[in-house]
């Protein structure tokens, strides 16, 4: 038996198929990529891991969370507001001694984890002492995203987040 002869169009079709299919997936590929090139000139925040613990005294106490930053470009924190404390205040801890933070920096393709003994934030002149149970709500402000309100559970004293 032999085999049939093809036509010319026949032909230029098979040998088109495999480049409209290369070129469909560059295609993709190039959207894709795209995307990623946006998402990487932007800072893209999220906030996890909040907690208050409950304050010992009914003036003062500490905040924590994690702001994790999955986009291509850095952004600061620069504020911290909530309806709980007009005097709401970023620390770093260095050795033993705490420093007031005017901002404080979450990394591209990072995060800035704000913990017992380390970075955090202090509140002053409380409206309350707030009790175990309670939510507080904190608005989260940057230098150039949108400001991200949480609401932030209070736990005993003693809570240790798992890792």
């Amino acid at each position: 038996m032999r085999p049939k002869k093809m036509n010319k169009a026949t032909v230029a079709t098979a040998a088109a198929l495999p480049l409209l299919l290369a070129g469909g997936l560059l295609l993709v590929t190039g959207c894709q990529s795209e995307k990623d090139s946006l998402s990487a000139g932007k800072p893209e925040l999220s906030v996890s891991g909040a907690y208050l613990p409950q304050p010992p005294m009914a003036d003062m106490a500490a905040a924590y969370f994690t702001v994790t930053n999955d986009g291509g470009k850095a952004d600061r924190l620069t504020e911290v507001t909530t309806p709980l404390s007009s005097d709401v205040t970023m620390h770093t801890t260095e050795g033993t001694q705490m420093k007031h933070a005017q901002t404080l920096e979450v990394p591209a393709k990072g995060k800035l984890s704000l913990s017992r003994g380390g970075t955090h934030l202090m509140l002053g002149k409380l409206d309350h002492k707030p009790g175990v149970g309670e939510k507080v709500e904190f608005t989260l402000h940057f230098a150039t995203s949108a400001p991200i309100k949480i609401q932030v559970p209070v736990e005993t004293t003693a809570y240790r987040p798992e890792d």
